[in-house]
């Protein structure tokens, strides 16, 4: 039978049954006064001459001219000579590794005319290809106009002749009377690098090289130092597993440098051997909200349950009910099993030792280098720093004044050091606090390699020129090593003679061209160590408190080095679904304890309590607080990577979390807020666009089940097919028709497919669909007004099991308002389904059949077609769609100063496909399934006189080719040998609505939960 779980998207939902009949009526009710309709669209000058502009970007064409109903005419300069290798209208594509200190992966960049536009996940790379959000939206970070553009010499602007004279006169000063030179990083594992260092180091003995990270995964390494006798991170694969427990860590999000999403998901494939996943933690993580079974507990109660787990497993045995039904399943798997841990060194320690009583095949024996943070050695350097015995410092795009929890006391201790040198890329305290910048080269702008595991070799390549009067760390140092003007100094040529020893007979120019290849550095991990009494006794230590609190990293903003990214700040949170802010999490029973209130006002906008939270005498201030379900009683949490000032305008949205963290422990106690008695208004994407009905939306079913029962069973059939009651009897769906069929078998007929089970939720696919459509960013006061541009959204229901049954209802006489207060408890820990939904492109579409203009119509390939200069913008079809997909520029997003994020200045515009129309004020808008790519496609293919591959239109459409965990499939229907044709067969494929009869091009799997139901 169906699932009998009731599925509600917020709190406020499951409390007011009418709530979606309002949200409704409200959808476009509201009208915006003219003046705030025509806003700036006139206004686009520039704050350069256009010739200006040419010289700095070194090629011949300006941001790129789209032609629109009504948009204005810009033109381009054309080639005087144009270069061999740019073909125009035709993209190139280049391999090479995004790494910004935090991040990592080995991607293919997208260029037009000479300019990135997209990034790619790169195949040959494996896991390691694999992108996530902020991958996607790095290109963007290319073109932000708030960098740092000039060098700087005592806050003016200088050449780098005047600032290069000013670093080695402190160079030569500092070595001759013998104090430190100390070059601060973000880790780096980046071989040419350190042997550039050293070759520095050898040219100034006094040098040292000293890492630091806003999140240091410092606990992580010392974890490892103990237990592995080496420091760095084990790397771990989920394919061969049964069984994962993890304690607080978000393995599918930042969680040892790496994400596990993709052997996750393959692991998590409906079947007598799929993963159970089992989590125990305080706030809703992602990783959390994709559990079969998840235990929400207080970070105190964690630390305990660990423990006893590890008692348990170790043979000492368990008083406690959870441990031992954890630790009994975990020795049932055995060596398919494995646990991991995060919040402390002792947790980490515990479940490496668990890991190796179990034997687990997931742990591989590599070892991953992108973490590489020494807490004693950072704290020998603050002595050295305010000891008076550094002469030099340079920072290389780290800024220790925001990010570590003593920052204020660093930045006074900063005055003792005579040269301060920041390499930079905003100006932030650092940039301040320093007598010369160095504007810092993006990385789609720099050479470059990364060693990031055991056996794995990946460069970096340029895919433009420098925009900006810009340099890297390593070229500053041959400058610095080798003197100004030196022949030597080209990092081109001394990577590439460089890398000739890890590459061995493979070729510098073959590695390039592939972005990845094998390393000689073949170091393994071993169990060699760990002193589990020591990780108890820290683990009991953490002395329990009234509330507890858990910092984390979001999906969109990580440790803030991209805060200034405007595609980042507004994807909504997974959980919360809330963007532009970071927040404290609370459940609804201490937010009810503690007065905090969220409330719906008349609006249908959110708006919550503001406190000031004091964490061991630190107190930040007006901090919002959101009711999150599935919190734990006596926790609460809250983002890092927000409030970074003076970083652009977009970095300084939310609060700074970062004085609440040593480095070390994400979970502290001795927590206490106090009510502002001030409102702060959420912006959030939730409610905003409503479905037709409520149930069977987000379909799951248990494993047993699954496994067990027929899916068109009769009577328990849990995917039953749809059938509608005719005059002449029970009819298939697919059988009844209002409209005469057309065939659709001549040429490619596409369909996408969405497995909802092996969607995390992560938002990838999102932000790929953003770069690659021109989908603008219009902030928060218009997210607040329910007027998101997004094409694809990834809906979060919660779900919980009825408390009451229907049949229970009607005897006590209860009505739906009754029903909904007695399943009101449920919200306190549901579990969580994630469903993207975008354009189904229906062949029997509703919003074709009311556009009076026919500005929407149907392809013969499936998809549903939008002609943007036809379209009059009276918005039937947004009102007509059942799945409210479609959108409506109630503005000129882009060349308007009331949207400032990126779209109002040639640079940011350059970041804009050229193959997708930029839409104007009055236009819909919606997904059209990547067509200027299908038919890219199909045309390559015709011109080189081939059948296409299932393999290229799998990658044709953004969302597939950005998902890591394969949960979106594309492909043509009628190639009988492609994949998405294989996953229509599945007897877990419905189509979302079905019974209303638009017979979607776009179809679900539904969701399998691998637990025994009570």
């Amino acid at each position: 039978m169906a699932s009998n779980k009731i599925q509600f998207r917020s709190i406020h939902e499951l409390k007011d049954p009418a709530l979606n009949g309002k949200l409704a009526l409200k959808e476009f009710q509201e009208e915006i006064p003219v003046e705030d309709f025509l806003g700036d669209a006139e206004k686009s000058d520039a704050s350069t001459t256009r010739r200006d502009f040419l010289k700095l970007l070194g090629f011949s064409t300006a941001a790129v001219t789209l032609a629109a109903c009504e948009a204005p005419v810009i033109k381009t300069i054309p080639y005087v000579v144009k270069p061999h290798d740019i073909i125009p209208g035709v993209p190139n594509y280049y391999a090479s590794t995004y790494f910004d200190g935090f991040d990592f992966a080995s991607v293919l960049v997208k260029t037009r005319e000479g300019r990135p536009i997209k990034i790619e996940p790169n195949p040959a790379a494996g896991d390691l290809g694999k992108t996530n959000a902020r991958a996607q939206a790095s290109v963007l970070s290319l073109y932000d106009n708030d960098k740092v553009k000039q060098p700087k010499l005592d806050g003016k602007d200088e050449t780098f002749d005047k600032v290069d004279d000013f670093v080695i006169k402190g160079l030569n000063e500092a070595a001759a009377s013998g104090k430190r030179i100390v070059l601060l990083s973000h880790s780096f594992a980046s071989p040419t690098f350190k042997k550039l260092f050293a070759e520095f180091k050898a040219k100034y003995p006094t040098a040292e090289l000293v890492t630091y990270d806003a999140i240091p995964y410092a606990a992580s390494l010392d974890a490892a130092q103990e237990v592995f006798g080496q420091r760095a991170l084990p790397v771990y694969d989920l394919k061969g597993s049964e069984l994962v427990v993890s304690f607080q860590a978000d393995f599918l999000g930042d969680y040892n440098a790496s994400s596990l999403e993709t052997s996750y998901a393959a692991a998590r494939k409906p079947g007598e051997n799929m993963l159970r996943h089992i989590q125990v933690e305080s706030n809703i993580s992602l990783t959390g909200a994709n559990a079969d079974s998840r235990y929400r507990l207080k970070p105190s109660a964690v630390n305990k349950t660990l423990v006893e787990v590890y008692n348990a497993i170790v043979g000492g045995g368990s008083s406690d009910k959870l441990a031992n039904e954890i630790a009994k399943e975990l020795a049932a798997k055995g060596s398919k099993a494995v646990v991991f841990a995060d919040g402390s060194k002792g947790a980490q320690v515990l479940a490496h030792l668990i890991n190796q009583k179990l034997g687990s095949v997931a742990f591989t024996g590599k070892a991953n280098f992108l973490k590489e943070f020494d807490k004693v050695r950072f704290q020998e350097f603050l002595g050295w720093v305010n000891g008076g015995q550094v002469g030099v410092l340079i920072t290389n795009n780290v800024d220790p004044i925001y990010s570590h929890y003593k920052g204020q006391d660093f930045k006074k201790s900063l005055a003792k050091v005579p040269h301060v040198i920041a390499v930079a890329d905003k100006k932030n305290e650092m940039y301040k606090a320093a007598k010369a910048v160095i504007p810092l080269a993006n990385w789609l702008e720099s050479w470059g390699d990364i060693e990031p595991q055991s056996g794995v070799y990946s460069l970096m390549q340029p895919t433009i020129q420098k925009i900006y009067k810009s340099r890297q760390i390593e070229e500053s140092l041959l400058v610095w090593k080798n003197g100004k003007n030196n022949a030597a100094n080209n990092y081109y040529d001394y990577l590439k003679a460089s890398s000739a020893s890890v590459l061995g007979g493979t070729s510098f120019n073959k590695a390039l061209y592939n972005g990845i290849t094998t390393s000689n550095n073949a170091a393994t991990l071993s169990y060699a160590g760990g002193n589990a009494a020591q990780a108890v006794t820290e683990l009991g230590s953490f002395k329990a408190s009234d509330l507890e609190l858990v910092l984390y990293t979001k999906t969109s903003i990580g440790d803030g080095t991209q805060a200034n990214n405007p595609w980042l700040q507004e994807l909504p949170d997974p959980l919360t679904r809330m963007s532009w802010d970071n927040y404290l999490t609370i459940s609804p029973k201490d937010a009810e304890r503690l007065g905090i209130e969220n409330d719906l006002n008349a609006r249908m906008q959110l708006d919550g309590s503001i406190v000031n939270l004091t964490v061991n005498g630190v107190t930040i201030k007006d901090v919002p607080v959101f009711i999150q379900p599935g919190q734990a009683d006596g926790s609460v949490g809250l983002a890092l990577g927000y409030g970074k000032k003076d970083s652009g305008a977009t970095a300084d949205t939310g609060v700074n979390a970062y004085p609440l963290f040593d480095g070390s422990n994400l979970v502290i106690s001795d927590v206490k807020i106090e009510k502002t008695g001030e409102e702060h208004e959420f912006a959030g994407i939730q409610l905003q666009n409503t479905l037709m009905g409520r149930y069977d939306i987000a379909k799951e079913v248990p494993l047993t089940e699954y496994l067990n029962v027929a899916f068109d069973d009769e009577h328990h059939g849990w995917n039953k097919p749809l059938e509608y009651h005719t005059i002449s009897g029970a009819l298939p769906a697919g059988k009844i028709d209002l409209w005469d069929a057309f065939d659709d078998t001549d040429g490619p007929h596409f369909n996408l497919s969405v497995d909802l089970n092996s969607c995390t939720g992560c938002g990838a696919c999102i932000i790929a669909c953003q770069a690659e459509n021109n989908v603008p960013v219009v902030g928060k006061e218009e997210i607040r007004m329910s007027r998101d541009m997004y094409w694809l959204r990834i809906d979060r229901y919660y779900s919980a099991k009825e408390k009451i049954e229907t049949k229970e209802g009607v005897e006590r006489g209860l009505n739906v308002p009754q029903l909904y207060d007695i399943l009101i408890e449920p919200n306190q820990s549901p579990d969580v389904i994630f469903q993207p939904v975008m354009c189904q492109h229906c062949n029997h579409a509703p919003c074709e059949t009311v556009c009076p203009v026919a500005a929407t119509s149907h392809g013969k390939q499936g998809q549903n077609q939008m002609a943007y200069n036809r379209c009059i913008g009276t918005r039937y079809c947004a009102n007509n769609c059942p799945y409210k997909v479609r959108r409506f520029n109630w503005f000129t997003y882009n060349l308007n100063d009331k949207f400032d994020f990126n779209q109002n200045n040639d640079l940011g515009r350059m970041v804009l496909n050229p193959d997708v129309v930029v839409r104007t004020r009055g236009v819909m808008e919606k997904c059209s399934l990547c067509i200027q790519q299908t038919q890219a496609t199909i045309l390559n293919a015709k011109k080189e006189n081939r059948k296409v591959t299932d393999n290229e239109f799998k990658n044709s459409v953004a969302c597939a080719s950005a998902c890591s965990t394969g949960s979106l499939t594309f492909g043509d229907m009628n190639d009988k040998e492609s994949e998405v044709r294989g996953l229509y067969s599945s007897n877990r494929r419905y189509h979302l609505l079905e019974e209303i009869g638009t017979k979607p091009n776009v179809f679900y799997h539904t969701k399998v939960r691998n637990r025994v139901e009570n």
